[in-house]
């Protein structure tokens, strides 16, 4: 299974908030936008400052989520993500959903990732990752 990890789906099973889905770990290849880092520190900060996570907890996420991201390969946000971020979608897109979106519909088009599937758990993403044509586990 080749997937493209969406935030969703890594920080809600990265903070424990659900169980994981039963493809977690069993992908041959995993991608996502460097973004998941961005968006995986700004939350576990938040979660800090909310009282969520005490002082030990934050470097504990952070730790685990640096080893978790050197396992994955990240792929920069460029002008040419930005630019397909910034078209049309069939369906209702955020801003930082449609940049990951934009990021695995880029991927989908090189050789031997046709087979790409999107990994997510907001319900919204996967309509508009559906909607692009993508496979959505779970």
């Amino acid at each position: 299974m080749i997937v493209y990890l969406d935030s969703s789906v890594t920080l809600l099973v990265f903070l424990r908030q659900t169980a994981p889905p039963p493809y977690w770990g069993s992908w041959s290849l995993a991608l996502s936008s460097t973004l998941l880092g961005v968006e995986a520190r700004r939350t576990f900060h938040r979660l800090r400052l909310e009282g969520a996570l005490d002082d030990a907890g934050l470097a504990q996420a952070e730790e685990s989520f640096g080893e978790f991201e050197s396992g994955i390969e990240l792929v920069p946000v460029t002008r040419q993500v930005t630019r397909a971020a910034s078209a049309p979608f069939g369906t209702h897109v955020k801003t930082l959903d449609a940049l990951h979106l934009a990021t695995a519909l880029l991927l989908r088009d090189a050789p031997g990732l046709e087979e790409l599937q999107f990994a997510t758990l907001d319900v919204r993403q996967a309509i508009a990752a559906r909607a692009a044509g993508f496979s959505v586990p779970g």
